[in-house]
């Protein structure tokens, strides 16, 4: 009888052990998003304001290297500009405590301006956002 309670007890330990692991791979992947810009005129745009959405708040936000970021306090609706010389490719790193919904994330250019401090039409700029 002790040997059969000695194995009903590794059994269910074993078995407690296994159900207890991650929710199958469900569950919350933190991590960070990268917002890269296409502009027409890079090196010559010195500022661009624009909006990221999603369904989480971020967690962090980080320039790329040579740019500063500016930007409200971190919402689901985040508003933040990013000024240096800017060129294509990455402008910011954003921090997220769940990146399984890259799809559900948008970033909205709102404004561009040139080294100049003019703004800018809209038109050949585009916002990415990559994993």
């Amino acid at each position: 009888m002790k040997r059969l309670g000695r194995w009903l007890l590794v059994t269910l330990a074993l078995g407690g052990a296994g159900s207890c692991s991650s929710d199958a791979g469900t569950g919350p992947v933190a991590g960070v998003l990268t917002v890269s810009l296409t502009t027409p005129k890079a090196g010559s745009d010195g500022a661009i304001q624009f909006r990221f959405t999603g369904p989480l708040a971020p967690t962090s936000i980080t320039a790329a290297p040579g740019l500063r970021v500016f930007s409200q306090p971190l919402t689901m609706v985040t508003r933040m500009a990013v000024t240096g010389t800017l060129t294509n490719g990455a402008v910011v790193t954003i921090g997220l405590a769940d990146t399984r919904k890259l799809s559900q994330y948008a970033a909205t250019i709102e404004a561009v301006a040139g080294s100049d401090f003019q703004l800018r039409p809209l038109n050949g700029y585009s916002l990415t956002i990559s994993q």
